[in-house]
């Protein structure tokens, strides 16, 4: 059965977050809070708990999933970008964007797209999410927390736990999230593509997006 922690949306407390940390260093899948929607998230390294996660979301690895960093110096180490990729993601962060871009070898090829080798890369304007990734001190993995079958987002935390509670490991109660996902953007073509639309307004990035 998961745990459920009640973490402060603006002020998290240390003690839960060192607690999220280890469970999500046990190998651990766990649904968080972040400035969209709620995700699913686990570690970067752990095959099992990827696995679990596509289970969950009913998706096989054509689907990108995303690792969410703590800024561009951290995205700079699993992504490659160029000078007009940098600008466009440093207008971005943090904020309700992924980004598909070139993943570098740091990223493990079970988690690149296998026809395209990019990854999705994101950084939320969200004090649980930070304190959590500097808890980890590396990216969380990370995929929408969608149903399998759904088309939208579960942003209430007692439906997740309804859902989840007994094949998850533990959810982070922060209150209600935003419904819509994340605006995707693929950066690994040129234009730019926007894949998804969603909370990130495309405007702030100043870009003519192929849509």
């Amino acid at each position: 059965m998961a745990q459920y922690f009640s973490i402060h949306p603006s002020n998290p407390q240390p003690r839960l977050v060192r607690q999220s940390a280890e469970i999500v260093r046990a190998g651990g899948v766990i649904a968080y809070p972040t400035d969209s929607s709620y995700a699913f998230g686990c570690q970067i390294g752990n095959a099992d708990a990827v696995q679990r996660i596509r289970a969950l979301r009913a998706i096989d690895d054509r689907h990108h999933l995303t690792l969410v960093c703590r800024d561009l110096r951290e995205i700079g180490r699993y992504a490659q970008l160029d000078n007009w990729q940098f600008r466009i993601v440093k207008q971005g962060i943090p904020g309700s964007y992924t980004f598909l871009l070139p993943a570098t070898r740091e990223v493990p090829r079970r988690l690149k797209h296998p026809k395209r080798s990019t990854i999705g890369i994101r950084v939320p304007e969200h004090a649980v999410v930070h304190a959590l990734l500097d808890e980890l001190g590396e990216p969380l993995l990370s995929s929408t927390l969608i149903p399998a079958g759904a088309s939208e987002a579960l942003n209430d935390p007692d439906r997740i736990r309804a859902r989840y509670e007994h094949v998850i490991d533990l959810i982070i109660d922060s209150g209600a999230c935003h419904l819509e996902p994340t605006t995707v953007i693929d950066l690994a073509v040129s234009p730019p593509v926007v894949v998804r639309r969603g909370r990130g307004d495309t405007a702030r990035l100043g870009l003519r997006l192929v849509t």
